[in-house]
């Protein structure tokens, strides 16, 4: 059976998923087979597995660091947030609908064998389970149902680090409040304390390690630095969301809706040297833009209404107009056509009108499409023309089907398991597609980018990067820094038992 050791944190956004990254990249690099878990993940950035399953991208990115391929047993449940008080319930990378937080509370403890079931077979199968938690074990307004943090450590006998994240204040009050609003039991899992996203010199908060040691009755186990890494992130709380990008040869505007996913199909044009890749919420932020860009989004109508009444779509429309291409995926793909309906209350029924930059009109279904793909960019008119036969791949994850007039040109013909389709609709200066990832190709980021500025009179030199190989050298930085931080050998240990 493996080994297991268990990450949990003092708030969200502590740094539980990149550390998590870290250990599996370093048990690896020390010979070891690891795998990540995380019971129940709320996050709207997902993945789609090779068999065309559904989970949080945090757990794709650990995996990746493990250097094996996703599975969503490593998350059998994501709940992926479509209101404030809902969320749409994937269980086992397969969606069960929507369900209140009233609903799904109701029924937590009904998923805790399938949670056993897939982290047993994990576990079968490696020799180290690394596990995150989820925001803080401290909520005690839902400890008696926990099945992701304290809940989860009882049901797989997991010992704990505990994070607090230095970066937003507070933190020895955290930790420590953290540790005495557990009970006995809990607080005995905890078998050490890590301090996370730390600037300065360590010497001088070493006087409240100390205090803290003795007050808690746990081992500081490290000091983590403040890191810039280049790697995935799991949802909304993303620090690149907030980056104000300063401006560059080509300045590509990101729409930042309020339910806004999977922006990470963005990455690779941001690493493209001489582009800057911004996220717009404001009417304002789009001036200056040489691409604007409408991303997935969990929610399409609710988003189109923000759209509207925000004023971005009238921003939006008046750039097209003035020449500025417009690139929508998924949810924003759908944005951009002429209707957009919900007959079987999928999004809470009704219909919009789209803001019509596309010959086409979208239906959603109870029935949601979730597979990976690859498949070929069209002849491509207008300033992206230099994509034309371009190889793309990725993942479709959508509940709607669109339907483009006859005489609409589609923009990428997609190779499913099922056969060949034509996917997406294209104008001179308007361009969407339901394919996740289109940008990731090798050349994909840099020629978008050269076209770009092309069309405004700059040139913009390059090669295109090896994602695998970038990611895999972010990867190691990342394990770099944290096994300098932290004490392995003390780590080891508590795996063992023997702390």
């Amino acid at each position: 059976m493996a080994k297991i050791i268990m990450i949990q944190g003092t708030c969200s956004n502590a740094g539980k998923s990149l550390l998590c990254a870290a250990l599996c990249r370093i048990f690896r690099q020390d010979g070891y087979r690891v795998a990540p878990f995380k019971s129940q993940n709320m996050a709207l950035n997902s993945f789609i597995t090779a068999d065309g399953r559904e989970m949080g991208r945090a757990q794709v990115v650990q995996a990746e660091a493990a250097g094996i391929a996703p599975d969503v047993r490593m998350n059998p449940i994501l709940l992926k947030p479509t209101s404030d008080v809902g969320s749409q319930v994937i269980i086992m990378g397969e969606a069960q609908g929507n369900r209140t937080a009233r609903e799904y509370w109701g029924r937590k403890k009904a998923l805790l064998p399938i949670i056993k079931d897939a982290f047993d077979s994990l576990a079968a199968e490696n020799d180290i389970i690394v596990i995150e938690g989820a925001g803080s074990p401290a909520e005690i307004n839902l400890k008696q149902d926990d099945i992701v943090n304290m809940g989860l450590a009882k049901l797989v006998d997991a010992p704990v680090l505990l994070v607090g994240d230095i970066d937003r204040g507070g933190v020895f009050a955290s930790l420590y409040g953290t540790v005495k609003l557990l009970e006995e039991d809990e607080q005995a899992r905890i078998r050490g304390l890590i301090i996370n996203k730390f600037r300065g010199d360590v010497e001088i908060l070493r006087p409240g390690l100390t205090q803290l040691e003795d007050l808690t009755g746990k081992p500081v186990i490290g000091v983590v630095p403040y890191g810039h890494f280049d790697i995935d992130d799991e949802d909304s709380l993303s620090e690149r969301l907030d980056t104000k990008a300063a401006p560059a040869l080509v300045n590509i505007a990101v729409v930042k809706l309020p339910r806004l996913s999977n922006f990470t199909d963005f990455s690779a044009l941001s690493r493209v040297s001489g582009v800057s890749v911004a996220y717009a919420d404001k009417p304002a932020q789009l001036a200056g833009a040489d691409l604007i860009i409408l991303p997935g989004t969990k929610s399409t109508l609710a988003d189109l209404r923000w759209l509207r009444e925000s004023g971005m779509e009238a921003q939006i429309l008046k750039a097209h107009a003035a020449g500025t291409p417009v690139f929508g995926i998924c949810g924003g793909y759908q944005m951009m056509g002429r209707t957009v309906s919900d007959p079987d209350n999928t999004e809470g029924g009704g219909s919009l009108r789209g803001m019509s930059l596309l010959p086409i009109d979208t239906v959603f279904r109870p029935s949601k499409t979730t597979t990976q793909t690859r498949g070929t960019l069209l002849e491509i008119d207008g300033v992206l023309s230099d994509l034309s036969g371009l190889a793309v791949e990725g993942y479709e994850i959508h509940m709607g089907e669109t339907v483009r007039d006859a005489s609409a040109k589609p923009l990428v013909r997609l190779r499913r398991r099922e056969g060949e389709i034509e996917d997406g609709c294209q104008t001179e200066n308007a361009f969407g597609t339901y394919l996740h990832g289109v940008f990731d190709a090798p050349e994909a980021a840099l020629r978008t980018a050269q076209a770009l500025a092309q069309k405004k009179g700059v040139t913009l030199t390059g090669e295109a990067l090896d994602t695998h190989a970038y990611k895999e050298q972010q990867y190691d930085k990342l394990a770099d820094s944290v096994r300098k931080s932290l004490d392995m050998e003390w780590i080891y240990r508590i795996m063992e038992g023997k702390a």
